[in-house]
């Protein structure tokens, strides 16, 4: 597996300047990337082309699983879903396609590393930042963004999606389920805050966030949250 497209892009990263940060960490629950490299993760990331490519390929993997959560939902099927920070469009893409009729647009920083012949005629790159704004679209999906960030940051990127929401937000990212067992999500939680200060959060956590911003959440579990206007 390591030795496929994306993979060996995560074993890239997990073994070197990911794993530095982890080895960084101290007791401050500051993040350690900016002190171990000098600069923070995604400024250091915007700085670093090679770098950049890698962890834009790396992020695309799995994404038959996150489709496989997507199809879950109950879709009208002629939505125009805006991906925010949806990277190279791949995950986007493969959910224009179960759906003829839905359109797309794959919004993300101008340094995303993609190719936007491939995005065909349904879909389209729009570059920006979603501290700023965002485009408009019947439903904004966040995939895997939110935890990249503290509460207060994540709270301002749901805020800007909520200025431009349609019907609904998607959310793609971790639920920590209560109790000490075993759950990925916990260490994940651990490279969060390593890169960027960031987070995974529990069901109530999700409530209260996405309530601070604008939303009330109406499905939250199983890795998938999905909120309305409130």
């Amino acid at each position: 597996m390591l030795a496929r497209d994306g993979w060996d892009d995560f074993a890239h990263l997990f073994g070197g300047v990911w794993l530095q940060a982890v080895a960084g960490l101290d007791a401050s629950g500051e993040a350690s990337f900016p002190r171990v490299h000098g600069d923070e993760f995604w400024a250091w990331l915007a700085a670093q082309p090679y770098e950049r490519a890698a962890f834009d390929r790396a992020m695309a993997q799995g994404w038959q699983g996150r489709l496989a959560r997507l199809e879950s939902i109950r879709w009208r099927g002629d939505e125009l879903v805006v991906d925010v920070g949806g990277g190279n469009g791949s995950l986007l893409l493969a959910l224009l396609e179960r759906h003829p009729r839905m359109s797309g647009i794959v919004f993300d920083l101008p340094e995303t590393v993609r190719d936007e012949q491939v995005l065909g005629d349904r879909c389209r790159f729009v570059e920006g930042s979603f501290f700023e704004s965002v485009p408009a679209g019947d439903v904004h999906l966040l995939s895997t963004i939110l935890h990249d960030w503290d509460d207060h940051s994540a709270q301002r990127i749901l805020e800007t999606v909520r200025a431009a929401a349609g019907e609904r937000l998607v959310v793609l990212d971790g639920v920590i389920e209560p109790g000490n067992a075993s759950d990925g999500a916990k260490w994940l939680d651990l490279l969060m805050l390593a890169l960027a200060g960031g987070r995974e959060r529990t069901a109530s956590e999700w409530h209260v966030l996405l309530g601070n911003a604008g939303w009330r959440a109406t499905r939250v579990g199983e890795d998938l949250i999905e909120a309305q206007p409130a």
